[in-house]
């Protein structure tokens, strides 16, 4: 059986859960795969495109080449170029094509945790994940409601203008955080407050908190933040960033190879994927 090449590339590349991640997702298919990281600077990227990523089965993509790579690719596909963001290549018979697979990620780490994405929306900031998470709800023809920082008004004002031009008729408002009230069928922390090291942080008060029916995080580290704690505490159905991590690992390898995979073996892969994070920290 022929091995099949993949990497991820960034600059710097750091250390990153990708290859972790996508090695243990070809174990589980039993598919022969090498899986490496390449640091590839801005400058380099069309030579190495041409020379080296061109010749691998596929590949991922980290900052900041996720714009810059879409000009050297023969097709995108349709939610790649509604993002204008590319994260994961395959190459095929000759032709590259480039996909998204943080926002089917996202929808699929819901979709295994039994939270429906319907009712009061609730996002937590309004940067690139925020941004993302936001047109999934609005597609979904959902109402969807920004809590921001007060600095970061005018940047939501402008997320809520655009994604109104984006998704005709949809329902998006925002609000500072402090004013946040009432019941809320789902709260999606988008920001990185309650990240390692400071562990003992949460983007909004226990009184929010107990008012949420459902809970996600889009923190990874570490998987168990203070706001899932709190919200499992009070009974709400929670998840962490980890399994948005792993799930959008797993739609690289449907495009790759079609590959479909049990709930289970994902989550028992989102417990590993934490462990393994805790040795590099």
């Amino acid at each position: 059986m022929e091995t099949k090449k993949f990497a991820v590339i960034g600059h710097p590349i750091g250390h990153t859960m990708s290859p972790f991640i996508h090695t243990r997702l070809f174990e589980l298919q039993g598919v022969k795969a090498e899986y490496t990281k390449l640091d590839i600077a801005p400058e380099n990227l069309e030579y190495e495109f041409k020379n080296t990523l061109s010749r691998l089965d596929g590949f991922n993509i980290t900052i900041p080449h996720k714009q810059a790579v879409i000009p050297f690719l023969d097709e995108i596909d349709a939610k790649a170029e509604m993002y204008g963001s590319v994260n994961t290549v395959s190459n095929k018979n000759g032709i590259s094509k480039g996909y998204t697979t943080d926002p089917d990620g996202f929808l699929k780490a819901l979709d295994a945790a039994g939270i429906m994405l319907n009712g009061r929306i609730v996002i937590i900031g309004c940067g690139g994940v925020a941004r993302t998470m936001a047109y999934e709800v609005v597609l979904k023809k959902q109402p969807l409601l920004f809590a921001v920082r007060k600095e970061d008004l005018k940047i939501a004002e402008a997320l809520c203008d655009e994604i109104r031009k984006t998704v005709a008729g949809c329902d998006v408002s925002f609000c500072l955080i402090d004013e946040l009230s009432g019941d809320i069928d789902v709260l999606i922390n988008a920001t990185p407050i309650g990240m390692f090291p400071k562990i003992e942080n949460q983007p909004v008060s226990n009184s929010v908190i107990n008012r949420c029916a459902n809970v996600f995080d889009a923190v990874y580290n570490p998987l168990e933040t203070m706001l899932v704690k709190k919200a499992r505490v009070n009974g709400a159905t929670a998840e962490s960033g980890m399994a948005m991590l792993v799930w959008q690992a797993v739609v690289s390898h449907e495009h790759w190879d079609g590959s479909v995979y049990d709930k289970g073996d994902i989550a028992q892969l989102c417990i590993d994927s934490a462990k393994e994070l805790e040795k590099n920290f």
